[in-house]
């Protein structure tokens, strides 16, 4: 039999972590566990009724059956840039500043093959998304990891990377609404963040796909779209996945300065054929029509947030109560890992969370709950985990 080894750039890969999580899951579901999934960020909730009934009514036009545009239909791009007025304040060029996606996480691991070359420095905010830096490696460029900390406030202390490290720096990726700790940014972050930008020559990749799961209006996130310089030197990445409960679709955004999204764009007509052009129909409703809806998945997330943090508290795990995202970034027992004590909580009580380190190294010590079951579920979780303290 001949032997067929995988290209370095995957054979060097860890286990993507959420595969590995369901690998796990299944053993123990196996024994007739039953599971309790606080894992991967996948909304229990459904997409909503007018949003579904737009996409079988464009799934039944003829035209919509054919290939769709690269970049997508001009009215996606249109509606887009209307939403972002609207949400954001912020005017963007529909042509040359929006490119859709097929999910932000596919716009994100294409970015760094338009603009990374092998040998170049990519900047990468951790504890993070893993595709950031796996993206990076795929496109043969490195990886400097810079830390997020409690003692920061899960911030950059973008003063600690070396001079020579933001010369050497193609991009930076940041991502607000933090995933995994649930850490918001403040305005003079971005203000400074896009001062070092234009005084290195950095592309700032801002995540920003929670935006709009947030608790208090007074803590509306904020695009990095909205200040001053932005359009010299970032990127957003957006989705209605968690806006609109849409994860399975498949469809995002991404906006900001022309040649960034060009630049995208020119690596998605060679590597994709676009969205499904029904998809982008039922998007254009959803963000026209969808805030009454996403203020509803708020206000439950919020209940389930408060109830959630309550009860840690009474067993005594320690955490913040989140501003935005519909995750909790816990801390471990103490002198417990991430990784035992994640695996001990699935292998004994069928309780699936995700271990701090698997999102970067400064991860270690804490864990992440999903909110994304209903709230007798997420009871029945703690009640679960205060047996094993």
């Amino acid at each position: 039999m001949p032997q067929f080894p995988l290209a370095g750039r995957l054979a060097s890969l860890p286990p993507y972590l959420f595969a590995e999580i369901d690998r796990v899951k299944a053993e123990v579901r196996a024994r007739g566990v039953d599971i309790i999934s606080l894992g991967v960020g996948d909304p229990d909730l459904p997409t909503p009724d007018f949003i579904v009934e737009a996409l079988a009514q464009a799934a039944h036009n003829p035209i919509n059956h054919q290939y769709p545009s690269y970049s997508g239909l001009d009215t996606f791009r249109t509606a887009v840039a209307g939403w972002y007025k609207a949400r954001f304040g912020v005017e963007l060029d529909s042509k040359n500043e929006v490119v859709s996606l097929i999910g932000s996480k596919e716009g994100i691991a294409h970015f760094p093959l338009a603009f990374i070359n092998p040998g170049d420095l990519a900047l990468v905010c951790t504890p993070n998304y893993p595709v950031y830096n796996i993206a990076v490696n795929f496109a043969g460029g490195d990886v400097e990891f810079v830390p997020l900390t409690d003692d920061n406030d899960f911030l950059p202390d973008l003063d600690a990377i070396s001079e020579d490290s933001w010369r050497r720096a193609k991009m930076i990726f940041v991502n607000y609404p933090n995933n995994p700790t649930a850490a918001t940014a403040p305005d003079s972050f971005y203000e400074k963040l896009i001062a070092k930008a234009k005084e290195f020559g950095v592309i700032v990749v801002h995540d920003a796909a929670y935006t709009e799961v947030y608790y208090d209006p007074a803590d509306k996130p904020r695009s990095i779209m909205e200040f001053a310089g932005a359009r010299d030197v970032a990127i957003e990445f957006h989705s209605l996945s968690k806006t609109y409960n849409m994860t399975g679709w498949r469809i995002g955004m991404a906006v900001g300065n022309s040649v960034l999204v060009k630049g995208l764009g020119k690596v998605k007509e060679n590597v994709d054929s676009g969205i499904f052009q029904a998809v982008q129909e039922a998007g254009i409703v959803a963000l026209a029509q969808g805030e009454p809806y996403a203020a509803k998945f708020r206000a439950i997330y919020k209940e389930r947030r408060d109830v959630v943090v309550q009860a840690l508290a009474k067993i005594g795990i320690s955490c913040r109560t989140p501003k935005a995202t519909f995750y909790i970034w816990s801390k471990v027992p103490q002198g417990q890992t991430s990784a035992a004590f994640v695996s001990r909580l699935l292998q004994e009580t069928g309780v699936v969370t995700t271990p701090g380190n698997g999102f970067g190294a400064p991860g270690e010590g804490f864990f992440r709950i999903s909110l994304t079951l209903d709230t007798p579920r997420l009871e029945e979780a703690v009640s679960r985990i205060a047996q094993k303290l």
